[in-house]
């Protein structure tokens, strides 16, 4: 695994990870919406291809924000009229596509930089605190104001 800085968003320092396998697997994961940016695998003959849409800047995710290979969250697709009720109570939430909330609203997973909670040669833990009411979401019942991610590249197994 190898990590470098990728830029700055929203104030924080964005880092990209690339980790690989020895079957030819590779994947660079920012932490900037968790966005998994290229995904390289061999083809049948051998070569390396890239079967993930992605930029190689980060202002371009930041910029025109088009979803490609982010983490989506509280909420994936589209809620109408950005509100819901749940358990008898009426949740408002912010519109981002015309009336309705799209992927979590403004503000969504896909647009917060993730916390690197564990990275070494083959894995990486990404964790992303979300409260109540973030973005209008509620808590729910216990709750998980804590999003999470993992990702891990092994070797080949005997």
């Amino acid at each position: 695994m190898s990590r470098e800085p990728f830029g700055t968003a929203r104030g924080q320092p964005v880092e990209r990870f690339l980790l690989a396998n020895e079957r030819g697997l590779r994947v660079a994961i920012l932490t900037y919406g968790g966005i998994v940016q290229s995904l390289e695998a061999p083809d049948r003959n051998g070569t390396l291809v890239n079967i993930v849409l992605g930029f190689n800047k980060l202002d371009d995710y930041v910029q025109r924000s088009p979803y490609f290979g982010a983490l989506i969250g509280r909420f994936a697709n589209r809620i109408a009229h950005a509100r819901f009720s749940l358990d008898g109570n009426e949740y408002e939430l912010p519109a981002n596509q015309g009336p309705n909330s799209l992927h979590g609203g403004t503000e969504g997973f896909d647009k917060r930089v993730w916390q690197v909670r564990h990275a070494d040669h083959d894995r990486l833990h990404l964790q992303l605190e979300s409260q109540d009411g973030d973005q209008g979401y509620p808590r729910h019942g216990a709750g998980f104001p804590n999003a999470q991610t993992h990702w891990r590249a092994p070797a080949r197994q005997p």
